[in-house]
């Protein structure tokens, strides 16, 4: 991904609501900004991911920012204010939540993690 500072970035997943981005974006590296970004936290390089990328993606102005852990189980759902992001929910397997920016269907946390959806 292409941001506005020139600097490219490799998100983990990385998506754009219909309504703003209605084709899915093509080309190497993408130029259109996401309105999401989720990383998965490696204990490898768990600081990028929690410090360098969120600033980072901060700075590009994406709107939501989400943070898998696989170590301890849990999703960091963050939404961009000028300020910083704001943690907005923090949630664990076992739980089924409508985090934002997919707020229209439920997500079963643990399936993230593995676990047989029922």
């Amino acid at each position: 991904m292409l941001l506005p500072s020139s600097q490219v970035v490799r998100p983990d997943v990385l998506g754009w609501r219909r309504d703003r981005v209605p084709e899915r974006p093509t080309g190497s590296p993408v130029q259109i900004r996401p309105d999401w970004i989720c990383e998965i936290v490696s204990p490898a390089n768990a600081n990028t991911d929690t410090v360098k990328k969120l600033r980072i993606h901060h700075d590009a102005e994406v709107t939501h920012y989400w943070l898998v852990d696989p170590r301890d189980c849990t999703v960091t759902v963050m939404r961009w204010s000028a300020a910083g992001y704001t943690t907005i929910l923090r949630v664990e397997r076992g739980e089924t939540v409508r985090p934002e920016p997919f707020d229209a269907i439920e997500l079963v946390v643990g399936t993230l993690f593995g676990d047989d959806p029922e």
